[in-house]
Parts: C-alpha cells; sequence; structure tokens
C-alpha cells in the first residue's frame, strides 16, 4: 500500500491531474527525444545535475499522453533515488505497477526511470525487462562513470542522449524575452548577459547565486566524494577551481598535481571524476593517436554561467568559444596544433572552425593555417546566428 501511494504522488497524471507538467517549458531537442519512441532501444539520458533532464522525460510523456494518445496509466515516472524504493528492485516494482493497474504482460508500458544508477545491478534488471518487450525505456543518470560500468551487458540495446545547458534561443524563451525586429540592436547585450549567466534552467529563472554554489557543492560532495570514498573535500574543490580557471585552455595533470601537491596518479583520477559528472569536458588535438595521446587536452566549462561564477567576466572571447562548444560538442570536435599556431575546432564531419566574438581577428599566422588546412567547411564564428547557421547547414 506504501508502494502504490508512492508510485501515485509520482504520477499524478494517473489520477488527471497535469498540474505539475502545465508549466514544463520545451527545450529545442525534445523532437530527438520524441523519435527516439518509434524504435526498442532503451534510451539513456545523460547530463549535468539539474541540467533538465527531468523536465525532458515528462515532456516527453505529456507528449505520448496528448499527441499519442497513450493511456496514461501506460506510463510510469520514478525517481530510484527516493530512499523509499532502495530497497525495491526494478522489476518488482514493474510487475508491482502493472497489478496496480490490471496492465497485462503483453500490454506496451512506457519507464520514465531517474537515476537509474541508484538501482541495484540496474543493467541486469533493465536487460530483463527489455527482453520480455512490451516496454519502452528512459533512464537517466548525471554520473557518466556508473553509467559507463553498466552500459557493456546493454550493448546493442540501448542509445545514449545528453543534455546540454539551454542555447541563447532557450535562454530568452526560459527569461520570458522577445526580441522585435525594430530592437534587434538589443540582441548583444542579451546575448553577453546569457555568456554570464549560463543555461542552467533554474539559475536562469531565479538569477540566485546560491544555487549555484549548492548546486556544485552537491556535485563535489555527493557525486564524487561519497561515491568514491574521498574524505579530503577541500582538495576536491581546489582542483575543481583549477578546472574553471583553465577552461578553454590546455589541462596539464602534471602542473596541476604540483600545484596542488598530489600525485599525478590521483591528479588523474579527480579529472576523470569531474568528467564523469560532466563539470569538464576534455578534448583532444587532432592528429595520429600518439599525438592525441602524448599532447595535453584542452578542456571546457559544463556551462558558462558555473565558469563566470568562479572566474569572473574576464575575456568574452574565451566563454563565447566555450560555449560554440557546448553547442558542437555532439560532432565530437578536436583541436588543431601546428607549429606553436592553435585553431579551435576540427570536427568529424571535417568541418573548421575558429571562434571569434564580434571583432575579433585571426593573426596573420593563424589565417595561413586556417586557409592551408584541408577541410571540407570551414567557418569563422563571431555570433549566434553563425552558430546556427552552421549546424543547419550541416
Amino acid at each position: 500500500m506504501e508502494l502504490e501511494k508512492e508510485l501515485y504522488r509520482y504520477n499524478p497524471w494517473w489520477e488527471s491531474d497535469f498540474e505539475s507538467l502545465k508549466d514544463l517549458i520545451e527545450r529545442d531537442n525534445l523532437p530527438e527525444l520524441i523519435n527516439q519512441f518509434d524504435n526498442k532501444q532503451i534510451v539513456f539520458i545523460t547530463g549535468l545535475r539539474r541540467i533538465g533532464k527531468t523536465c525532458l522525460m515528462k515532456l516527453s510523456l505529456l507528449h505520448l499522453i496528448n499527441k499519442r494518445k497513450v493511456l496514461p496509466k501506460h506510463c510510469l515516472y520514478v525517481s530510484m533515488d527516493d530512499y523509499l524504493l532502495l530497497h525495491t528492485s526494478l522489476i518488482d516494482l514493474v510487475e508491482s505497477y502493472r497489478t496496480m493497474h490490471r496492465i497485462r504482460s503483453n500490454e506496451k508500458i512506457y519507464l520514465f526511470l531517474d537515476e537509474i544508477t541508484f538501482a541495484k545491478d540496474y543493467e541486469l534488471q533493465l536487460k530483463n525487462l527489455y527482453d520480455k518487450g512490451y516496454v519502452k525505456i528512459f533512464a537517466s543518470s548525471s554520473n557518466a562513470s556508473l553509467m559507463r560500468e553498466g552500459k557493456a551487458m546493454l550493448t546493442g540495446r540501448s542509445a545514449t542522449f545528453e543534455v546540454m545547458p539551454l542555447n541563447f534561443k532557450e535562454y530568452l524563451t526560459f527569461k520570458n524575452i522577445v526580441i522585435k525586429k525594430a530592437d534587434e540592436h538589443l540582441n548583444d547585450s542579451y546575448f553577453r548577459e546569457f555568456l554570464s549567466t549560463g543555461g542552467i534552467p533554474e539559475y536562469v529563472k531565479t538569477g540566485d547565486n546560491t544555487y549555484i554554489r549548492e548546486l556544485t557543492d552537491n556535485i563535489i560532495y555527493k557525486d564524487i566524494a561519497a561515491i568514491n570514498g574521498i574524505k579530503n573535500i577541500q582538495q576536491l574543490k581546489d582542483f575543481f577551481l583549477l578546472l574553471m580557471e583553465r577552461s578553454g585552455k590546455t589541462f596539464s595533470i602534471n602542473k596541476v598535481a604540483k600545484v596542488l601537491k598530489i600525485s599525478t596518479d590521483t591528479a588523474k583520477r579527480y579529472f576523470d571524476f569531474f568528467c564523469g559528472v560532466y563539470i569538464v569536458h576534455p578534448v583532444v588535438r587532432f592528429g595520429k593517436l600518439n599525438e592525441q595521446l602524448v599532447s595535453p587536452k584542452k578542456i571546457y566549462a559544463c556551462d558558462t554561467g558555473i565558469r563566470t561564477y568562479y572566474t569572473g567576466e574576464r575575456d568574452w572571447g574565451s566563454l563565447f568559444e566555450n560555449y560554440v562548444y557546448l553547442r558542437i560538442k555532439h560532432l565530437k570536435p578536436s583541436y588543431i596544433y601546428q607549429n606553436g599556431l592553435e585553431l579551435d575546432f576540427y570536427t568529424l564531419q571535417k568541418c573548421l572552425l575558429e571562434c571569434k566574438f564580434h571583432e575579433e581577428e585571426l593573426s596573420e599566422k593563424q589565417q595561413s593555417l586556417f586557409e592551408s588546412f584541408k577541410a571540407k567547411k570551414k567557418q569563422i564564428i563571431r555570433n549566434e546566428n553563425d552558430i546556427h547557421s552552421f549546424l543547419t547547414g550541416l
């Protein structure tokens, strides 16, 4: 009875109460997620804490009910980090749910499972559910490392969908800002404000700086220290600040180890932990495998607002480059480094991009390298319109 009550709390739409869904704001990537309904694969939704994974799951659920006319009781949403569910297996949970609503085993159900890695042996349980059929599963996690450990068993049965921070267009929507044609001269000031604020949905809505601090503290304490048994929290915080300081630049494990007076092995572990919870994203140097392995990685912050909160608005060009990276991350870019010169991004599609915010120009040597480097497409990215035109032209 207690389980039934808890599930009804998570799923008010079972009783025609859609109040919790009415204020959800659509994201640009929702259609891509909705397309996943047409295949059998388990969809893993990943990304930074509080980046909007739950919102996207609920928007998808709403689409099922409103557009595809799926019965509300055939859609189950639950968060697996709920204390009341920690000792309930996923298999038992689904069986209880089917029994509760008298759903036959050959009737299709849709499962939306938040923070799936909190479920014990989640990969085995998901495999069993998948293999039995008549179920479409969406599962989220904020920890790529934990997800990676379990996904081997689900090879061929799953797809991964990473949620990124709000883009500029979404930011304006969340802020209820409409820029009319006559006011296009305001674009630049709003865009700079956006680069400074970033794209964490709740922070965009409230502007409360304590939210950012609490978010990063939760990631450090709960997602890194607690899971990996690290007791020196201050050391982790110092490492995090160095990551923010180096965002947009190459990151040397050896140098950081010396600065913090820790071993290179410890520095490497910390770096992997922060990458695993999406705080930073590493970018390898373009070239042969040995060049990639021995060259330092460039790193970019998970969000320009988080970066600004900890480092200040010191370099608009660097903030813009960070934002461009977040927009093209799905294209798996590397960076170019030749004869002491660097170009920002070279994608798997053989597109060469150099970020120059507004009036910035390439140096003569950079221009020469940019022109001589072989690529299918080359573009200087100066503003949001350039990013949009590049992505839509792929």
